[in-house]
């Protein structure tokens, strides 16, 4: 068996396995030993349940060779992110609190992605609740990029980044608030989607001890992959809508605007209020040049009328606020100390603060003014159908242990950054509840990869989809990191 099988699209895997030329035992044992190949140098998958695997693999071959129905996903192994629970499984949320917790059921995505026949057999690694755009935390230790392991995957869905780029899981289901499907995308050269708030059920997300009992706002959950058409392949399996009774209807999506070649792209690729490295400008202007002498015309002076500063006065508070119940009593009490007593001049910091700890007039009065942004951006998309843009300033970081999200920097082109510029052009359109699509387009002069965002209308998910395979396949997207190519 091929040592690259593990690195293949999921579609090729499925028709493998739907054609018997591979059972899904043999296809297991497979990305088992990739994992045993490359698991230490990346530890990106940190938790296994491996005997259930093949249980529930050896159960779909049988009945395949009994020529019984099957779901879309008959067999493929696959991996999820340690902020979904799944039924008999430790999930931890990377947090010490949780560090021996093993739920009772599955989250909704992962009971979607069983009835479709998936194989669960692992665990990704991911920061404490979700809250860093590094894959780190006390339980599991720090997960490496596989294109330079003295830098992280992205966070907070860096563990499936890293395992999916090293092929040694098919699929990843991830989550992302402030970025964290999209940016783990980016750094680790995967595809990425995060779909419009609400279409896909966020029950047994992790974020807090308490888990479990209703949806965190701006938050939502979505694919991982190798390439966009596996991306799709597990998003139409996610927002299929929960067979539990106290589930709401799910959203229905409409289909693409249009053929990608004939929609109508704007392009937002720099901003003074948040500007990019001269690496990752790079590789996105090439990018917009190929797609121009490709026939399709960009537009890079169209803009919504919301504020780009928007972000840190709306955005960003809306997010802290809604990762507000993954603080401990301590760091709560010591949030509303620094409001009480103005006890910090740092602005990021009060802000984190006064979103972490706001009553909710204010909160409301926050939420008002994202209902309207929203309306300026659906009235933007009735002139445009996909807006292209950076994800993250810089391409993958070195690995940083001190401090946390709001008082670390990073050397951005020779000069200091905040290490929090780093959510803030996905935030720019998470906040909002847009739907935005990440394939790579290239690498930096150092061999990083980096991503681009596609964004559409709420609601536009597969519109965004679309327009990403048409880059994909224009561009090539996905590229095996040297450390993959097992001998």
């Amino acid at each position: 068996m091929s040592e690259e099988l593990g690195l293949l699209p999921a579609n090729e895997l499925l028709t493998l396995l739907a054609s018997k030329t591979i059972s899904s035992v043999e296809l297991l044992e497979h990305l088992l030993r990739r994992n045993d190949a490359l698991g230490s140098q990346l530890n990106a998958i940190i938790t296994f349940d491996i005997d259930h695997a093949l249980a529930t693999a050896r159960a779909i071959d049988n009945a395949r060779a009994n020529g019984e129905s099957l779901g879309k996903l008959a067999g493929l192994p696959m991996t999820v992110k340690d902020a979904l629970a799944v039924k008999g499984v430790r999930s931890t949320g990377g947090a010490v609190e949780l560090k021996n917790h093993v739920p009772n059921e599955d989250a909704d995505v992962v009971s979607n992605v069983r009835n479709a026949g998936a194989v669960v057999f692992g665990k990704t690694n991911l920061p404490r609740w979700s809250g860093d755009i590094q894959a780190t935390n006390e339980i599991f230790g720090t997960t490496n990029n596989p294109w330079d392991l003295s830098r992280g995957p992205g966070g907070s869905s860096g563990g499936a980044s890293a395992a999916l780029a090293a092929g040694l899981t098919a699929l990843e289901i991830g989550t992302d608030i402030g970025g964290s499907i999209r940016l783990p995308a980016h750094f680790a050269g995967v595809c990425g989607h995060k779909p419009s708030y609400g279409v896909v059920s966020q029950r047994g997300y992790i974020d807090h001890v308490s888990y479990g009992h209703g949806d965190a706002d701006v938050n939502v959950v979505g694919p991982l992959a190798r390439c966009v058409d596996d991306l799709e392949l597990l998003f139409d399996v996610l927002v299929e809508p929960s067979t539990r009774p106290d589930q709401p209807l799910r959203l229905t999506l409409p289909a693409p605007r249009n053929d990608a070649r004939k929609m109508r792209v704007a392009a937002w690729i720099n901003d003074k209020n948040c500007p990019i490295s001269t690496g990752v400008t790079g590789v996105l202007e090439a990018a917009l040049s190929a797609i121009r002498a490709d026939g399709i015309s960009v537009d890079e002076t169209a803009r919504p009328d919301v504020k780009f500063e928007d972000v840190h006065t709306v955005g960003l508070p809306l997010i802290s606020a809604a990762t507000s119940p993954g603080r401990t009593d301590e760091e709560f009490e010591a949030l509303q100390e620094i409001i009480k007593n103005k006890s910090s001049e740092d602005p990021t910091l009060v802000m984190r603060a006064s979103a972490s700890t706001v009553i909710h007039r204010d909160w409301l009065l926050l939420a008002e003014t994202r209902d309207k942004n929203r309306r300026k951006w659906w009235n933007f998309f009735k002139s445009w159908d996909v807006l292209l843009a950076p994800v993250a300033i810089t391409a993958a970081f070195p690995h940083q242990t001190e401090g946390n999200l709001y008082t670390r920097t990073l050397d951005v082109d020779g000069g200091e950054r905040p290490y929090a510029d780093l959510i803030v052009w996905t935030s720019q359109f998470g906040y909002v509840y847009l739907p935005s699509t990440v394939v790579p387009v290239g690498n930096t002069k150092e061999g990083l990869p980096i991503g681009i965002q596609v964004v559409g209308p709420y609601l536009g998910d597969r519109t965004t989809i679309e327009f990403a395979k048409y880059i994909e396949q224009l561009l090539g997207g996905y590229k095996v990191p040297p450390l993959a190519k097992i001998k």
